[in-house]
């Protein structure tokens, strides 16, 4: 009779990953080979130390448990030849949670807080005990409808952007999916949500000019300089520059120097060219193996960073982010067709791309200066 086990394997951090143990083997449905090992990516501390590491133990322990119930009972009614019929009643709260953690895992520290925002909002809405059986259309809508409302629960002040809103309710509808995904609900409540319309905002970058004055001022950390002008030269990330490492730098005749990256959603890796002024800032850093840029966070950027702009001059709003929006827009000024800088930028849609064309729209600024008059000297 088939089996399946919840187990951990030990990984670094001081965590263990958990995983699916089958016996006998089964066939995996992605390779078509035999496999005793499902991982979950779920991950525990291997000594939890505070209250809250305990509790996402727990939990996501318990979650564990509920994927190994669903799986056990859809193998056994394969092999009697059943129909599945599989139906949980789960914390959705608590699954919220595991989701918050895998983003944690995949991405920026700053994304996971915009994850946990989301669920404290959604705890705030309806508390901490709405079950996956009590999910229902209403709670969708409602949920939609307190965001726009909810004062912001931070600072206590001031109702919550809708941007803002907007980026907590689609990830709210991205749980939904995954519930639905984990036969945790009955039906796909996320093809039924209305999704909260962002505001346009001006995306601001700096120029040319601008850019140079920044090069020649001074900061307290020369590494978040050189960082910045690589996101500028390259249209990268801080995630992925942080991340960057020396074994993923190439050059070759053909291509000129480039990175390898890789997409977190499917796997695959890509190159990504850079020029030959970008290399040069890598190779002002100390380090000739492993990571590049070392013993950086992203928290420690953020004031020597503002004190930098403001000590040069330059009077505009200006985070780490804003460098990867001025890459887009210099490559739009300087004649890059919008298909290539959606490319570089890594966006999946021209869509998400065409925010910059407002921002440099060149169209406009030609038809400003088409009409010219002579107003005593002035032109």
């Amino acid at each position: 009779m088939i089996n399946v086990t919840v187990r951990k394997k030990k990984i670094t951090d001081g965590k263990y990953s958990l995983y699916l143990d089958y016996y006998p083997a089964i066939i995996n449905p992605t390779t078509g080979k035999e496999s005793r090992r499902e991982f979950l990516k779920l991950k525990i501390y291997a000594n939890p130390k505070s209250e809250i590491e305990k509790a996402h133990n727990k939990e996501t322990i318990e979650f564990a448990e509920l994927i190994r119930s669903k799986r056990l009972i859809q193998l056994r009614d394969k092999e009697y030849g059943f129909k599945e019929n599989v139906n949980f009643n789960f914390n959705f709260l608590a699954f919220y949670d595991v989701i918050v953690d895998r983003s944690l895992n995949n991405g920026s520290y700053n994304n996971y807080l915009s994850w946990k925002a989301s669920r404290n909002y959604l705890s705030a809405c309806f508390g901490s005990n709405l079950t996956t059986n009590q999910l229902s259309l209403l709670h969708v809508k409602k949920y939609r409808e307190f965001l726009l409302n909810a004062n912001n629960l931070r600072t206590n002040k001031g109702k919550l952007a809708v941007n803002t809103a907007s980026s907590y309710f689609k990830k709210f509808i991205r749980v939904l999916k995954e519930a639905y995904k984990e036969n945790l609900t009955i039906s796909n409540l996320a093809l039924h949500a209305e999704y909260i319309k962002e505001e346009e905002t001006h995306r601001e970058y700096l120029t040319e000019e601008e850019l140079s004055v920044l090069w020649k001022s001074d900061i307290k950390h020369d590494v978040i300089k050189h960082m910045a002008f690589f996101s500028t030269l390259t249209g990268l990330r801080f995630v992925d520059i942080k991340n960057l490492s020396w074994d993923k730098v190439y050059k070759d005749k053909h291509q000129g120097y480039y990175i390898q990256l890789k997409e977190k959603k499917t796997g695959n890796s890509f190159n990504h060219p850079i020029s030959e002024t970008a290399h040069n800032l890598l190779e002002l850093q100390p380090t000739k193996t492993g990571k590049i840029f070392v013993g950086i966070k992203y928290s420690q950027i953020v004031r020597p960073l503002k004190k930098w702009i403001e000590d040069s001059g330059i009077n505009k709003k200006i985070s780490f982010h804003n460098f990867r929006h001025s890459y887009a827009t210099l490559q739009l000024a300087n004649g890059t067709d919008i298909y290539t800088v959606s490319k570089l930028l890594g966006h999946k849609n021209v869509s998400t791309t065409q925010i910059y064309t407002k921002v440099m729209d060149k169209n406009k600024i030609e038809a400003a200066n088409r009409i010219n008059l002579d107003l005593d000297g002035l032109s």
